[in-house]
């Protein structure tokens, strides 16, 4: 099957703020691909109900928005990076402001703040409870309507497409990133789409678990993508469970916002209890994810109940329907009234701090690829995400790849027309083989949930090393030889993240930030570094 590659100045995978921003920026350098797995609501910005950090109240400061993000990071934060994308805050909620997105503000013009887990002030800037989702129609409108920017949607990134000295498969100054091969999935053709900088902004990882507030997009393509192509790919064991996921079968990614607890919510036990207090004395609710997480995991399993529950019912109803609606309004489809009941949550898969190994600017090893957002590690978050920074590092990211690469336009923005091998099509269909693919996503989700989940063990970890081994090797059969899908390529994408979240995980003898395992409860100071994973270093 021959297809005529497409060819564009910058190849953008991904269509989350990251993406987006870094797409309407570029557009002014020359005409950007735009690719969409499914279309602009499946991100997980879309979902994002909290808001964005940034110091603008004048009894905050930079240093103590710094010291909050480093405190939560539990010792593996980069200072330096940390205290760069905080003093850039401002300025990027300006450039946000200028492209339309309207943000809840005070009768005097000033921003509403939230307050959320971990913070000393309040400096949550937010539109109301759907902040993700105004920042989505903003930046679509600006997106449609840019010339130089052409929107696919239903579009996947498999594999990057390197170029390399001859006789070397080595990424060195030599190598380049030409673009990547990409599934059509109305068609099931494979399309080249070549550029001269590639853009990975591909989201987070939360479908590696069966219980996530990620949408379904989040299989970690880039992360996956830039590893095979031999980038390194950093701490990958902290992954950030958030505490209040919806406990609902008819809505089971819906999240229940850090604010609640920030405007005074208390998470309570069946018997109406506030536990929060034995686990964090000082902070109760608004202690750091990690350890509300671990908390409500606990009281689950000490008490064999399936959820805990959030309790919003001793603050006035119309404080929180005014500050909440999309929330408010969400639970009252589902008949539940959370100004006169309490709602039934569970901890799930929120955010992952570890991923690609990026520079200051957003850039990778090989010339022309940059990532940005969720799939990157930057060395802001540590081993523990701060609440509300993740929208700010994706957006402070994405301007300064922009900015690197005004800086080196001449360098990166050639005039090359790479040719490339035509993708090899495996069309064997056998569907009475293939309709284990799905039991094989169950298994995979609900194995990594028991054993990588909130609390690890080294029993746990050795039993998931041995079984990831035996359903990758499953998983290649199936992806070599049968017929090209959506859900094989995922498939194939989230059995190579399981296999990276638990080498990371066996290496770190030591509980920290949101990597804990029982048989090593404290930190260790030997482990105060970074968890660098390299294809050709593998060994598990």
């Amino acid at each position: 099957m021959s297809v005529t590659p497409v060819r564009s100045d910058f190849l953008v995978v991904g269509g989350g703020i990251a993406g987006l921003i870094f797409a309407i920026q570029a557009s002014q350098m020359g005409h950007v691909s735009l690719l969409l797995k499914e279309n602009f609501q499946n991100s997980s910005t879309q979902y994002a109900q909290g808001g964005i950090n940034a110091v603008t109240d004048k009894q905050d400061s930079f240093q103590s928005h710094i010291d909050d993000t480093l405190t939560c990071g539990y010792g593996l934060c980069h200072e330096d990076i940390v205290k760069k994308v905080v003093e850039a805050a401002p300025d990027a909620i300006d450039n946000l402001v200028q492209y339309g997105v309207e943000f809840t503000r005070q009768a005097d013009g000033q921003f509403d703040l939230h307050r959320e887990g971990g913070h000393s002030f309040k400096r949550v800037i937010h539109a109301t409870d759907a902040t993700g989702a105004e920042i989505m129609r903003a930046l679509k409108k600006q997106v449609l309507a840019c010339p130089n920017i052409t929107v696919y949607e239903g579009h996947m990134a498999i594999d990057l497409i390197l170029s390399y000295q001859p006789g070397s498969k080595i990424i060195d100054k030599y190598a380049r990133t030409l673009g990547a091969y990409v599934f059509q999935k109305k068609s099931g053709c494979v399309v080249p789409f070549l550029a001269s900088v590639t853009y990975l902004a591909t989201g987070g990882i939360g479908k590696v678990y069966p219980y996530t507030s990620n949408p379904d997009t989040a299989t970690g393509d880039g992360i996956v993508m830039a590893y095979r192509a031999g980038i390194d790919v950093v701490n990958m064991e902290f992954i950030q469970f958030h505490p209040t996921l919806l406990y609902h079968q008819q809505k089971s990614n819906f999240l229940i916002s850090e604010a609640l607890r920030g405007e005074g919510g208390t998470l309570i036990n069946h018997k109406g209890e506030d536990f929060m207090r034995k686990y964090h004395a000082k902070l109760k609710d608004l202690a750091p994810r990690d350890i509300v997480a671990r908390a409500v995991d606990m009281e689950m399993k000490k008490n064999g109940e399936p959820h805990m529950y959030l309790d919003v019912r001793h603050l006035s109803k119309e404080h929180v329907v005014s500050h909440f609606p999309n929330i408010y309004q969400n639970l009252k489809s589902l008949d539940i009234d959370m100004t006169r009941q309490p709602i039934p949550i569970v901890p799930a898969a929120h955010y992952s701090c570890g991923g690609i190994a990026v520079g200051s600017h957003g850039q990778t090893k090989c010339r022309g690829l940059f990532a940005g957002g969720e799939c990157t590690f930057t060395g802001f978050h540590g081993a523990n995400r701060l609440a509300s920074n993740s929208l700010l590092e994706a957006m402070v990211y994405a301007q300064n790849s922009i900015k690197y690469i005004r800086r080196h336009k001449d360098d990166l923005l050639t005039k090359d027309k790479p040719h490339v091998a035509p993708w090899v099509y495996h069309d064997v269909s056998d569907d009475y083989e293939t309709s284990l693919i799905h039991p094989l996503w169950r298994e995979l989700r609900q194995f990594m949930w028991n054993y990588l989940g909130i609390t690890r063990t080294d029993k746990r970890l050795e039993r998931a090393t041995r079984r990831i081994a035996l359903l990758q090797q499953e998983i290649q059969e199936y992806y070599w030889n049968f017929k090209l899908s959506k859900d094989l390529i995922e498939l194939r994408n989230i059995s190579i993240l399981s296999e990276l979240i638990i080498r990371s995980a066996k290496s770190r003898l030591e509980s920290r930030g949101l990597h804990f395992n029982a048989d090593h409860p404290g930190e260790n100071i030997n482990f105060r570094v970074d968890t660098v994973l390299n294809l050709r270093e593998k060994s598990i």
